[in-house]
């Protein structure tokens, strides 16, 4: 998964967001809710959760009512309006089982699934999404997720850490990094990220002097820092996320070692960076050395018409409370409302699955969270090209965005 971690308890509260009242008239009658009503969607999200989680659930929520109201303001999905439903599980796949369960149940069966993370709750709904022929889309991509033999009809929207680590590889190599450490988590997502960033920076020719793992629990990593400093490493590659960022800065300060850090996007989705002392670290030598990897849509770019209507948007409808890294739902909306056009069904889950991997129709999706997805009949996980990533130093986070001049 990107960033999304560990489940969270919270209450479970379930609000629906009816953002337009009419439907279109179109003349299918399969699945969902049928062609004369609503394209409904459903949404969970850890929004009882505390601290950068909910933050980050928040922000998934947002993007997608965001997405809804401008599909909305196009026609809709099909001519069918969407009607957004909001759902807290708390970051519990139980939760979020019992929750979807009951909407197929209630005759309100969603034509459209979306989940805020972590992977767990997309591990856990996807065999029932499957077995009730209910298109997805997941924001906490895992080797399975993105798998089309084992879930056809569920498509990732967060590239996963092989596609995040070519784009790294590629700018290591325009610095002249010729000798890599790698440190991340012990956590799945940590594994995941350690082994994605040693292929990819081998498979560009980068010597990878070292990769070292710490507990998430820790709250020193000057032994793991040590040994990668010894290694000859030249510049490192972070896998870091909360809290364990803000000790593994701390630890780097006390070794007193001068290295260029290249965060990964678990790196640039902690506000820490973003926050003044004495509650963050911005302006501060620990961040002096770095630069983190983000999404072309998370950094401030005035001309950048899809991405400045997905921020405005997003602001009209409340505060963003995270980084834009975390509103990969915004284009669910744009990449299904193109499929429907194409397929000419907003009901029939395998046609829109089908036309989701279509290049013609991943071209015409007017997407901003990501520029171009290239989904492949062999592959459901999002595979944009490197010109969608950028690689900025800490700053204030004005909108979801680094590097506004407002800020």
């Amino acid at each position: 998964m990107k960033i999304r971690h560990s489940a969270l308890v919270a209450a479970v509260a379930a609000s629906t967001l009816a953002l337009a009242g009419c439907a279109g008239s179109s003349s299918d009658q399969a699945g969902g809710g049928g062609a004369d009503q609503p394209y409904r969607v459903m949404i969970t999200a850890g929004l009882g959760g505390q601290g950068a989680l909910a933050a980050n659930a928040k922000t998934s929520v947002l993007a997608a009512k965001a997405g809804a109201q401008v599909v909305n303001g196009k026609g809709g999905v099909g001519g069918r309006q969407v009607e957004l439903t909001v759902v807290d599980d708390g970051g519990d796949p139980t939760t979020a089982v019992t929750k979807l369960r009951e909407a197929i149940s209630s005759n309100k069966k969603p034509d459209l699934f979306l989940d805020s993370g972590p992977s767990t709750v997309a591990l856990a709904v996807l065999p029932i999404l499957k077995q009730n022929s209910i298109l997805s889309f997941n924001i906490s991509p895992t080797e399975a997720t993105s798998d089309p033999k084992q879930f056809p009809l569920n498509f990732d929207l967060a590239p996963g850490p092989d596609v995040n680590n070519v784009a790294i590889a590629g700018y290591a190599k325009g610095k002249g990094y010729d000798a890599v450490g790698i440190i991340h988590s012990s956590s799945g997502s940590g594994e995941a990220y350690g082994a994605a960033a040693k292929k990819a920076l081998s498979d560009a020719g980068i010597k990878v002097t070292d990769n070292q793992v710490f507990d998430p629990a820790a709250l020193d990593m000057t032994p793991q820092l040590q040994s990668l400093k010894n290694s000859g490493a030249k510049a490192l590659v972070v896998d870091a996320y909360g809290a364990p960022l803000g000790y593994l800065l701390q630890s780097l300060q006390r070794l007193d070692w001068n290295v260029p850090l290249i965060g990964q996007t678990t790196v640039s989705a902690t506000n820490l960076i973003a926050t003044d002392p004495p509650t963050g670290v911005l302006g501060t030598p620990q961040v002096a050395n770095l630069v983190t990897q983000v999404f072309r849509s998370t950094v401030h770019d005035a001309n950048d018409t899809e991405v400045n209507q997905m921020v405005d948007t997003m602001k009209s409808l409340g505060d963003i409370p995270s980084t834009l890294i975390l509103a990969d739902n915004f284009d669910a909306f744009q990449l299904v409302a193109a499929a429907a056009d194409h397929a000419g069904t907003t009901t029939d889950a395998k046609k829109l699955a089908a036309a989701l991997e279509t290049g013609s129709v991943l071209e015409k999706a007017e997407t901003a969270f990501l520029p171009r997805y290239n989904f492949t009949a062999d592959s459901h996980a999002a595979a944009p090209n490197t010109d969608a990533y950028k690689f900025v130093a800490p700053s204030k986070i004005v909108n979801g965005q680094f590097g506004n001049p407002n800020a």
